[in-house]
């Protein structure tokens, strides 16, 4: 046997595979993912509702009045970067809806949202986020992971690495997608360059939410369990003579979670255990709420159970074109649920350790080409100006933080990259960027990116 075969079988040993765990631990501690950083912090869990195509700051939660006196004309932006997506003569265009001041802190919300007022007093508004990307799948990777080019760890990613799981029998990130996953595909939820098992699990929202969760007919847990063992052995065999394969334990890891989450899944994933009231609380059973409706009361569940990080998705917000139609009819399928959520968190004493995010990957233009006499009018993409929304989680509720301009074009207070917020983020749920770090490709790197700072006024 070569030395180096002899160093690489010590592993295979219960003692040296304890010390190995030790030292894997302290690993895991000197990159700062051993827990939270800030055990202050409140939010134990994130639950980010991400509205895929980018909705209206506008036509949402940032009304401008300045626009129903430019209407319709044409629309100049002198000395300045013109729409990225602008071609031939372009229009102011007004809000089609109504605003109006909701909940003691006076909240802005168009006359669209008619059950999000009810919690108004719990969301903080943040208006001074800016991006960089007006291409979908670009800006998804950006909102996502820290980086326009993909491959790098989603949040979610992140949290599950840094925080590590309440539950080994779930797992720590779970993504619930709508019918069709977002521009950008599932690199929205990659764990990149962290290990495989920090990765988003997709749910699917029809049929069965993973596939062969359930075991052939006739075939008992008992034999599972006995085929799991001779295949473990196998793998461990085939382990030993290839030591510094990662992948192969990360498989066997897997399949071990797989054999849990047969157990576990399936009664968390079933809603026949809640009340006919909760039911119609979310909407469930009703249209347009029920899709978004059964994800948000899901949601929920998993955080109940100890998942670190659920992300759901709501598509699509691109509003080019018939702006009054497509908001007026994603807000109402959305409104409601999101609703509940914040309500049923409260009442079983959850929101104070969820975090709750709402937002998209850029907000839109207060201008656009008008076809059709004006009757088709809606907006292009912006990466200067958009809203964001938290709730829970130690964030501070019933604030109004940043400001854009007159138009909404550009983001004018408080003004903030997108790594500041992610910066944040990790902050309220109790971790340090600087010190969640991996390292990789010869250097420690970080959600950020290239570092950032928190923004102090979205903390309570």
């Amino acid at each position: 046997m070569l030395r180096r075969e002899f160093l690489y079988s010590l592993s295979a040993t219960l003692g040296p595979a304890a010390f190995s765990s030790l030292l894997a631990e302290e690993a895991t501690k000197s990159s700062g993912s051993s827990g939270p950083h800030f055990p202050e912090a409140k939010a134990k869990h994130c639950i980010f509702l991400y509205m895929e195509g980018g909705p209206s700051h506008i036509d949402t939660f940032d009304p401008k009045p300045k626009l129903s006196e430019l209407h319709l004309k044409e629309f100049q932006r002198s000395g300045e970067k013109q729409s990225a997506m602008s071609s031939g003569k372009r229009y102011y265009v007004e809000s089609p809806f109504k605003f109006h001041k909701v909940g003691e802190s006076g909240a802005d919300m168009c006359d669209r949202w008619e059950h999000l007022p009810n919690v108004a007093d719990e969301l903080c508004f943040y208006r001074g986020c800016q991006v960089e990307s007006v291409n979908h799948p670009t800006a998804n990777y950006h909102v996502n992971t820290g980086n326009r080019f993909g491959g790098d760890p989603a949040i979610g990613a992140w949290v599950n690495y840094g925080l590590g799981t309440e539950n080994k029998d779930l797992p720590g990130y779970i993504v619930l997608p709508e019918l069709f996953h977002p521009q950008g595909g599932s690199a929205n939820w990659s764990n990149g360059f962290l290990p495989t098992a920090f990765q988003g699990t997709p749910l699917r929202p029809k049929g069965s939410p993973i596939l062969d969760i359930a075991p052939p007919p006739g075939i008992t847990q008992e034999h599972q369990r006995k085929n799991l063992d001779y295949l473990q052995f196998l793998n461990r065999n085939h382990a030993s003579q290839h030591p510094q394969h990662d992948d192969l334990r990360a498989r066997m890891q897997n399949y071990e979670l797989a054999f849990r989450m047969q157990v576990e899944v399936p009664g968390i994933l079933s809603l026949d255990d809640e009340t006919e009231k909760t039911l119609e609380m979310y909407g469930v059973g009703q249209e347009p709420t029920d899709n978004f409706g059964r994800r948000c009361l899901l949601a929920r569940k998993l955080v109940e159970k100890g998942v670190r990080f659920v992300q759901l998705y709501a598509s699509t917000w691109d509003s080019h074109d018939y702006l009054a139609k497509a908001h007026g009819a994603l807000i109402p399928a959305v409104d409601q649920p999101i609703a509940a959520l914040i309500q049923d968190l409260r009442q079983r004493g959850l929101l104070d350790e969820t975090l709750i995010v709402w937002m998209g990957e850029f907000g839109r233009t207060p201008d656009n080409g008008v076809r059709g006499g004006g009757l088709a009018y809606g907006r292009d993409h912006n990466p200067d100006a958009m809203s964001i929304w938290m709730a829970g989680g130690g964030c501070r509720a019933g604030h109004t933080i940043g400001a854009t301009d007159e138009i909404g074009a550009t983001a004018v207070e408080n003004v903030h990259h997108i790594r500041d917020f992610h910066v944040t983020l990790l902050r309220l749920l109790g971790l340090d960027d600087n010190k969640l770090t991996y390292y990789h490709a010869g250097r420690f790197k970080q959600l950020s990116q290239f570092g950032g700072a928190t923004i102090p006024e979205l903390i309570a």
